[in-house]
């Protein structure tokens, strides 16, 4: 098992790409955009194979949101889709809560997401 990608929740998209790209060598991939939520990420690869996924989404950054600017996620890439599916039932079965899959994402991953002890999303992955 291994750590596929961390995710930050950002009020600035593409300053926040470019920094990481300026500074620290980031390649991003094409901009995501949710019309229906309103979310839009980059993913940048580091070399090495490091991966941060850049997330906006407005509703964050406004007084009172659920959500707070700072890292939204942390995901681990588990091998195959077999392997979330059983992962995510064990975890449910141990009385961890489920917030959304397993399930094929709009940008093409298979995963589940899940919540630790304190309340921390953790997304599982092919």
């Amino acid at each position: 098992m291994k750590i596929d990608h961390a995710a930050l929740f950002v009020a600035d998209l593409e300053g926040s790409a470019a920094f990481f790209e300026t500074y620290f060598g980031g390649r991003r991939n094409h901009l995501y955009h949710n019309g229906k939520t309103g979310l839009s990420t980059y993913i940048l690869s580091f070399e090495g194979g490091a991966r941060l996924e850049l997330m906006h989404l407005p509703s964050v950054a406004e007084r009172g949101s659920q959500q707070l600017l700072g890292f939204a996620h942390v995901s681990f890439s588990v091998g195959s889709r077999e392997q979330v599916d059983a992962l995510t039932a064990r975890l449910r079965e141990d009385g961890y809560t489920v917030k959304s899959g397993p399930r094929v994402t709009g940008d093409g991953y298979y995963e589940s997401s899940v919540l630790d002890k304190e309340g921390n999303a953790i997304e599982i992955t092919v």
